[in-house]
């Protein structure tokens, strides 16, 4: 037992703590900072729940580091399975918050289990693709796609899309580095972004360009996108024969493989159109002309661009940013925490976290080249996808270059489960990158 806790602490990871740790510090002195009023009043306590939330996450790190992972296939089937149960149940009895059903809780004391559902999904999937490296990748390709879809579909119903997306990085990132063939892989990307094209097309036609597109009618007016939808349908179906009679010849293959995916998503938008709110549509756009809606769905990011520019190479010092003190960022602690940085230490400090992050991804690389384990190999990778997507899309939002979908900077953001269930994921990290080498068997 003392051999195994000197070997522990000799490949402990030095340099990922300290990025870690730097950033959650980071995060708590400009919660701290978010809760602050121009007249220099502090009129929130978030700060002081961070640094609770954080202690207690990093007790959680080290279990998680000092647990074997690959004891996790024992269970893992049957944490997958509670993950649908608690998701079923956040559904219909959860809390309503911010727009979506997504948190349980007693009391003034809430978890939101989508943050801690995608530790399960990546294990469950891990072990799937560790356990069936040698079937048929068409198979495999199916059977992970509605391994995926079960938790992000009932994710979608709270509804969150936010969330959701996460779920379809991390499943993309985890088949590539498994080995499924980049078409089938391309097939969900095409069908995710024109899925999301089609349901926010009409949005964008009346509040972005408000004037009328006779092409778009046939999204709006329902028998115009049936008559395409079966139109569609009829190619595809004429794809699939041909390539049953003629399976030398691949044209028919592509023409059911591309008008397959225009019929699904004309399909899906339909659903996605019903799902989201209108406020939900409106932000995935929003960003394309924020002016078009300045004191509604573009005002938090014109905000956040004023506090960002305003900051300069230098920021105007810790306490002294105008955007927050003055109010004007909405949901400042939490989705536009890099605001408040950039603002108050500059395009210095903002630089500062991309070298953190860019450090913490390069050595959960370093993991992926140096395990022996496929299961680690494979868990390694959806956790990079996940912190990878986490930082450009909040970061990519705050700058108005990308949909604002809610999706919280890991490690700064305010809030528990989230902070919680990413420093789980360096604990496991560790505990992967420790187990590298076979002594541990």
């Amino acid at each position: 037992m003392n051999i195994l806790k000197i070997r522990f602490f000799e490949l402990f990871d030095y340099v990922m703590f300290f990025c870690v740790t730097l950033l959650v510090i980071l995060g708590i002195s400009f919660i701290y900072s978010s809760g602050i009023t121009f007249e220099g009043v502090s009129v929130s306590n978030e700060y002081v729940k961070q640094i609770i939330w954080a202690s207690f996450g990093l007790v959680l790190m080290f279990i998680s580091a000092f647990y074997d992972y690959r004891h996790t296939r024992r269970f893992v089937n049957w944490l997958y399975v509670f993950l649908v149960v608690v998701l079923l149940y956040t559904k219909f009895f959860g809390r309503y918050v911010n727009g979506a059903r997504s948190w349980i809780g007693v009391g003034d004391f809430g978890l939101q289990p989508s943050e801690f559902c995608k530790i399960v999904f990546i294990l469950f999937l891990a072990n799937y693709f560790e356990n069936t490296a040698h079937e048929d990748q068409r198979k495999r390709f199916a059977t992970a796609l509605a391994i995926m879809m079960v938790p992000m579909g009932l994710i979608l119903l709270q509804p969150d899309l936010g969330t959701a997306s996460v779920y379809i990085t991390i499943f993309l990132f985890m088949c590539f580095v498994a080995g499924i063939p980049l078409h089938y892989i391309l097939m969900v990307v095409l069908t995710g972004v024109l899925t999301v094209f089609f349901t926010v097309l009409p949005v964008w036609q009346t509040d972005i360009a408000k004037r009328t597109f006779a092409i778009i009618t046939v999204l709006t007016n329902f028998k115009f996108r049936l008559i395409l939808i079966l139109g569609v349908s009829l190619i595809a179906v004429i794809g699939i024969m041909g390539k049953l009679f003629f399976r030398n010849n691949k044209y028919y293959f592509w023409i059911a493989y591309f008008s397959g995916i225009l019929v699904f998503s004309l399909i899906a938008s339909l659903g996605a159109g019903k799902i989201l709110k209108e406020y939900q549509l409106k932000r995935l756009i929003i960003y394309i002309d924020p002016s078009s809606d300045p004191l509604g769905s573009g005002w938090n990011i014109i905000q956040s661009r004023i506090a960002i520019g305003s900051g300069g190479l230098l920021g105007r010092g810790f306490l002294n940013g105008t955007q927050s003190h003055y109010r004007f960022l909405p949901q400042q602690s939490t989705d536009f925490i890099f605001s408040i940085l950039s603002e108050e230490f500059g395009f210095i400090g903002g630089l500062a976290v991309f070298l953190l992050y860019f450090i913490i991804l390069f050595r959960i690389i370093q993991i992926m080249k140096n395990t022996q384990s496929a299961y680690g190999y494979y868990i390694a990778s959806g956790i990079f996808a996940m912190f990878f997507f986490h930082f450009v899309v909040n970061v990519g939002m705050v700058m108005g270059i990308m949909p604002i979908t809610g999706i919280p900077l890991l490690f700064l953001s305010y809030g528990g489960s989230s902070l919680w269930a990413a420093m789980i994921c360096i604990g496991i990290l560790m505990s992967i990158n420790f187990r590298r080498f076979d002594f541990m068997d």
